[in-house]
């Protein structure tokens, strides 16, 4: 069961964003990793975030997950939400070669213009592999994308949960990796020790 979200429920917190044309199944992908059913789900409607709460090499995380509209109309809704994002996370069907071409002309475009973190960890993710017979995208031009745009690679199905949670579970591993990426992020247990460093510094004059 996920602990609760105060003080003492998690070492580090991290906001990850998914993006991507509308349809391509970022929200299926994002429920099938917090939740155990994946039905039919309606587009987003402007910005919407789950919260996951998972253990990575014994560190207890925090994973905001914002999940945002793939619709021109609310593009502008969105930007602000790129502020501050340790982890975004492209979107494409491998069914539909046109939300695959758009990762370079426009989405990878938008991390440019409006992402304040030049470290964040970028991953492309190729969706619904389950439906392989309609395949329009191979996995060696995924992967050939991901290279010139400095992203991980994975193909996933929300359908099957297939490589779901490894997608976040990596993502998630490789920010631990980057220190500015941490200090971007709350860490409540250095918040705690740096108060109590203050408190004693405070006592002792």
């Amino acid at each position: 069961m996920a602990t609760s979200s105060g003080q003492s429920g998690y070492d580090l917190s991290f906001k990850i964003l998914l993006i991507g044309d509308s349809g391509v199944g970022k929200s299926s992908l994002l429920l099938s990793f917090i939740s155990t059913s994946v039905g039919d789900l309606a587009p987003t409607i402007g910005v919407d975030f789950k919260i996951k709460q998972l253990k990575v090499r014994g560190k207890r995380l925090k994973l905001t997950i914002w999940d945002t509209a793939g619709q021109e109309k609310f593009r502008t809704l969105t930007s602000s939400y790129y502020r501050g994002s340790q982890g975004i996370i492209l979107v494409y069907d491998v069914t539909k070669r046109e939300t695959f071409m758009n990762l370079a002309d426009v989405w990878a475009k938008e991390i440019e213009l409006y992402s304040t973190n030049h470290d964040c960890i970028k991953m492309l993710v190729g969706n619904k592999v389950d439906r392989e017979s309609e395949r329009k995208v191979s996995r060696e031009e995924g992967m050939a994308l991901a290279k010139d745009l400095k992203c991980l690679f994975h193909e996933s199905s929300s359908r099957t949960r297939e490589n779901v949670k490894r997608c976040f579970e990596e993502l998630a591993l490789k920010i631990m990796e980057v220190p500015s990426l941490l200090e971007e992020g709350s860490t409540p247990v250095k918040r705690k020790l740096d108060y109590e460093a203050h408190q004693s510094r405070c006592c002792s004059s």
